[in-house]
């Protein structure tokens, strides 16, 4: 990955810092709630900043990114069309066969076990393709 500037001296995390901290709105708090609830739900996961600025969740593979809008802070997972949704989670981009998102706005609870659930399912999934 090709980095410029003061991205060059920074970690992942520390970019993913920077963000949260440069949203400095209910954006900002809302992505650093879902980052710490990914890291619950697996210890394991690495993070990785991608395509010029979208914080990345990784083990054993992509698990989700996490993009930052005018309206809604955005949970991609790559292989969300494969996973478990009993919560009914999954709001945004379903029409495909492959990814599935969860758009969070502006006051809305989050669902902390079910977004859990999904994140080590997730890492399941990757691990599981990994081994084959």
């Amino acid at each position: 990955m090709e980095r410029s500037g003061v991205e060059e001296s920074k970690s992942p995390s520390e970019l993913i810092d920077g963000r949260i901290a440069e949203l400095g709105d209910w954006r900002g708090e809302m992505l650093g709630r879902l980052r710490a609830l990914i890291k619950e739900a697996d210890p394991d996961v690495t993070e990785e900043w991608k395509w010029r600025g979208v914080p990345v969740w990784e083990d054993a593979g992509m698990i989700c990114t996490g993009e930052t809008y005018k309206a809604v802070v955005k949970l991609t997972f790559a292989k969300g069309a494969a996973l478990p949704d009993p919560s009914g989670l999954f709001n945004s981009s379903l029409e495909g066969n492959t990814r599935r998102a969860i758009d969070f706005r502006e006051g809305e609870e989050i669902d902390a076990e079910a977004l859990k659930a999904l994140v080590r399912a997730a890492a399941a999934l990757n691990k599981l393709k990994a081994k084959r």
